[in-house]
């Protein structure tokens, strides 16, 4: 089976994308939120 070389290309950028986009919710969401400081609580005026 020889796969086309755009194909594979394509489904791997789209792997990799979705792998940042699912860390970056992690993040955000997950338990390391808890150490994400809140600008707007942290600088009072």
């Amino acid at each position: 089976m020889d796969l086309e070389p755009g194909l594979v290309l394509g489904v791997s950028f789209c792997a990799i994308l979705v792998a940042i986009t699912g860390m970056a919710v992690y993040t955000s969401f997950g338990p390391p939120s808890k150490e994400l400081g809140d600008p707007f609580e942290d600088h009072e005026d």
